[in-house]
């Protein structure tokens, strides 16, 4: 089928439509060819916006940390604020990640290396330094931590709902009990109880400090 009368589109027509195909049909869907024909361009066309598949990746994941990264720092405020800050900001990152299915595969589907993934992490990084990290090596340590945090919590998240959904089988009928295991499972910790997540992270912040 041939793609219909060429129209005017912007990069942010682009980002949304990709967006679509991920919701919609998973992270495997989402291409520049793909995008072209949802929105009846040719991929040439689309080339001019995202020279490759890596670049429309790279512009998602921008435009998905787009309300947590601009966020203030905190880096001049008092070592309690920025504490604040950080846990806020893991807070909105997580909450963020969570509105849009296949998010944890799009955040790892290259480096974070747009310039709202760098200066989300050295917003961070200033914000562990007021806090009281002590210097820029612990603070780089402390702001890569918070943050795989933060992701791998969702991504584990993302896996428990997945296997909600399946009914489960029993493997081994004599498997030895989990008493640790099972008290965070009724926790909610594998669901993400928002609770034990802000938990987690005032821990993990108050660490490092």
């Amino acid at each position: 089928m041939k793609p219909g009368p060429r129209r005017s589109v912007s990069q942010s027509d682009l980002v949304a439509a990709a967006f679509e195909l991920l919701e919609q049909k998973g992270f495997a869907a989402v291409s520049v060819r793909g995008v072209a024909a949802a929105l009846g361009l040719t991929p040439t066309a689309m080339y001019t916006y995202f020279p490759s598949k890596q670049a429309l990746l790279v512009a998602m994941v921008e435009e998905l940390l787009s309300g947590v990264a601009g966020q203030s720092s905190g880096a001049d405020a008092s070592p309690e604020a920025a504490r604040d800050f950080l846990v806020v900001t893991a807070v909105a990152l997580r909450a963020r990640l969570r509105e849009h299915p296949g998010a944890i595969a799009l955040v790892t589907s290259g480096p974070l290396d747009g310039a709202r993934a760098l200066g989300l992490a050295e917003r961070l990084g200033e914000a562990f330094l007021t806090s009281g990290a002590g210097d820029v090596d612990t603070a780089a340590r402390a702001a890569h931590a918070l943050l795989a945090l933060v992701l791998g919590q969702v991504a584990l998240e993302t896996a428990w709902g997945e296997a909600s959904e399946i009914e489960p089988a029993a493997l081994w009928s004599d498997a030895p009990p989990h008493p640790i295991t099972d008290a965070g499972a009724a926790l909610g910790v594998r669901e993400g109880a928002e609770g034990e997540f802000r938990l987690a992270i005032e821990r993990l912040v108050d660490a490092w400090r």
